[in-house]
């Protein structure tokens, strides 16, 4: 349920101020009357009116200088003069100086100012909701922000793990293709995932590439030494089909205690070594 509205009215006649009180008696806000200016500050210090209806010729100061000083300390508040001494520039000075909303002349219509109250109580409501509004937008967009920093803090971060670790392939592939070895990943489905350079130019001749499946582009007999070098547990020596006698080890990979694939270690033997030849 909505706070209940509080309007204030200012006039030094008290036969006028008690004629608005029963006027706006059954109506859905509060009223609070004040006889002078000072009167009429002094409320509004001690309870804030949303709507403000003030006289326009006052004992202590203008109803003008009056509501100037209203719009001055409670801006949010909405303004009417209520008078009978109406010319052009009276509500000329009265719009430009106090912000009025509305100009009311004496004696007024008791249905038209009941309008105008009513039209005033909603202009303050809709500035409320309006403000609300805007805030809510604000914080909206102050959340957004920090979320937007926060994310390219976090883009900031990955791009700067993945670069370090592009810069760590780039260097294990080096390092791969400078080794004196052949060395073949392949992984927990039979797939060539990498091949390091050496092992291109060992099975050039046999369109070895990476994406192949290594039992239809390894020769068999590499095949069944890499087999049998996993089971045995180290190097098992066979001999290529174009006669080149290799070193085969076959190294099980593990992501924690996941098989994902094995490496194949090709060493080609000039003398061979104490390592067994393993037989198709």
């Amino acid at each position: 349920m909505e706070d209940q509205i509080t309007v204030l009215f200012v006039d030094d006649e008290r036969n006028v101020l008690r004629a608005l009180e029963r006027l706006c008696m059954d109506e859905p806000y509060r009223v609070l009357t004040a006889d002078t200016s000072s009167a009429g500050l002094a409320i509004l210090e001690q309870q804030f009116c949303p709507v403000v209806i003030s006289d326009y010729r006052m004992p202590d100061i203008s109803g003008v200088e009056f509501l100037r000083e209203v719009r001055k300390r409670w801006p949010d508040t909405v303004r009417i003069v209520l008078s009978g001494y109406a010319d052009a520039a009276t509500i000329v000075s009265a719009i430009n100086e106090g912000e009025i909303y509305k100009f009311i002349p004496k004696p007024w219509n008791d249905d038209e100012l009941k309008v105008a109250i009513a039209n005033a109580i909603e202009k303050y409501r809709l500035q409320q909701e309006n403000k609300r509004l805007t805030n809510e937008l604000r914080a909206k967009n102050r959340e957004l922000e920090e979320l937007t920093r926060n994310l390219e803090k976090i883009i900031e971060e990955k791009t700067a793990d993945l670069l370090i670790q592009n810069r760590s392939l780039q260097l294990a592939q080096t390092i791969l293709n400078l080794l004196p070895l052949s060395v073949i990943g392949i992984d927990n489905e039979g797939m060539i995932v990498h091949l390091n350079r050496r092992a291109q130019s060992l099975f050039h001749s046999r369109g070895l590439v990476v994406g192949e499946y290594a039992e239809s582009m390894l020769p068999e007999t590499i095949l069944h030494a890499a087999r049998c070098a996993q089971q045995q547990g180290g190097a098992v020596v066979c001999t290529a089909p174009d006669g080149q006698t290799l070193s085969v080890r076959s190294v099980p990979l593990f992501d924690g205690t996941t098989h994902t694939g094995s490496v194949l270690i090709l060493q080609e033997q000039v003398h061979p070594g104490s390592a067994s030849e393993a037989m198709p």
